[in-house]
């Protein structure tokens, strides 16, 4: 079959690999219909998430059709259409039955201490074949897949995977409540997913800080407010906004790869040393006594944080990878009466012929690039 490879710091192939096959009793056999580009596949990429593996599948989003089951596995049989959870939890250990299936004791091969297990990731999280392929093996199948309504097509589905539930997670860390104003840094999928995530967790006002004005366009389709860190001062013009008080809440949908102005080109796409400002405006911003949910990713090892600050305004500060099982039945619920169709996200779709130049183009943050999703069948 074939399938996307990291092979190295800014060189990822379409290989062809050996199909996968059930090793354990609780595994499953997918065959991927649709799989899809994520913001955090690029740090494998550019090389800001360490330790990654050659020859490892990327990618953890996607949706597809059973093919097989290992012996252990109930409630799934060969045809059944599944949408595939981002990170993989056992579903019996304590943390994951106490809704922490990020933290799964169970999932990591590393080890109960190595943390989140998902898949696409570096030697840390396991690591585990990615879904940008024609086929997955999914361990722990009968947590890592739920069953896709009828009623709910592949490409809504697909968005389900990791982008709505990191972004709905992300409004909880940040304990979003009703008539809360909520600042939002980072206007990607990710970004647009946590405006309609607040808003339905009781977000009063939204402020969306981004500088690319397709994205904030997106945003102000949704009745958010806008800012262009490229045109105007972001602190001067939130601070402004909320009466020199700043929001309440603030999700960081940003991470690592932070940028400003003049900080790229277009001839880039390597690994490189990005300005870190997301979690520093995040920190000045947000209000006395507010609290701040970091759902951008940030690698091992990552140093930079305004503690000071931070303790001297009294702030709560949560984080973490998503516990997407927790999460994703409930937004299919949205999806499938209508609530949501996060369908109005997905900007591009190309074959997975087209994924190497696809990773190019959203690497370098063109225009029209918010969401890419692979039509694998």
């Amino acid at each position: 079959m074939k399938a996307v490879v990291w092979h190295g710091k800014g060189d990822v192939r379409l290989d062809e690999v050996d199909d996968p096959r059930v090793q354990e009793p609780t595994d499953a056999v997918i065959r991927i219909t649709r799989s899809a580009i994520c913001g955090t596949d690029l740090h494998m990429v550019r090389g800001t998430m360490p330790d990654m593996v050659e020859g490892t599948a990327l990618g953890h989003e996607a949706v597809g059709v059973v093919e097989e089951v290992g012996a252990a596995v109930r409630g799934f049989t060969p045809g059944d259409r599944v949408v595939v959870t981002s990170t993989i939890g056992c579903g019996t250990c304590s943390y994951c039955r106490a809704g922490y299936f990020a933290q799964c004791d169970t999932a990591n091969p590393n080890g109960p201490a190595a943390g989140t297990c998902f898949f696409g990731g570096p030697r840390s999280t396991g690591p585990i074949n990615g879904l940008q392929a024609e086929y997955a093996r999914i361990p722990h199948a009968m947590m890592t897949l739920v069953r896709v309504p009828d009623g709910v097509s592949d490409d809504q589905a697909i968005l389900l995977s990791d982008i709505f539930p990191t972004a709905w997670f992300g409004a909880r860390l940040a304990e979003v409540g009703s008539g809360d104003t909520v600042l939002v840094l980072g206007a990607g999928v990710v970004g647009q997913f946590a405006i309609v995530s607040a808003k339905r967790q009781g977000a009063g006002r939204v402020i969306v800080v981004d500088g690319i004005a397709s994205r904030l366009e997106k945003a102000r389709a949704q009745n958010a407010e806008t800012v262009n860190f490229n045109e105007e001062d972001p602190v001067e013009v939130v601070r402004e906004l909320t009466g020199g008080i700043g929001p309440d809440r603030v999700i960081e949908a940003v991470g690592v790869d932070a940028e400003q102005p003049g900080s790229r080109t277009d001839e880039q796409w390597k690994p490189g040393d990005a300005p870190r400002l997301a979690l520093d405006w995040a920190v000045e911003l947000v209000a006395k006594a507010g609290s701040i949910g970091i759902i951008g990713v940030y690698p091992p090892g990552f140093d930079q944080f305004p503690i000071g600050t931070a303790m001297n305004k009294n702030l709560t500060l949560r984080m973490g990878n998503c516990n997407h099982r927790r999460y994703l039945p409930r937004l299919l619920d949205l999806v499938l009466t209508g609530s949501v169709d996060p369908t109005a996200f997905i900007t591009r779709h190309e074959k997975p012929t087209s994924a190497i130049d696809a990773y190019r183009s959203f690497d370098l943050r063109e225009d029209g690039w918010l969401k890419t999703v692979l039509d694998v069948a």
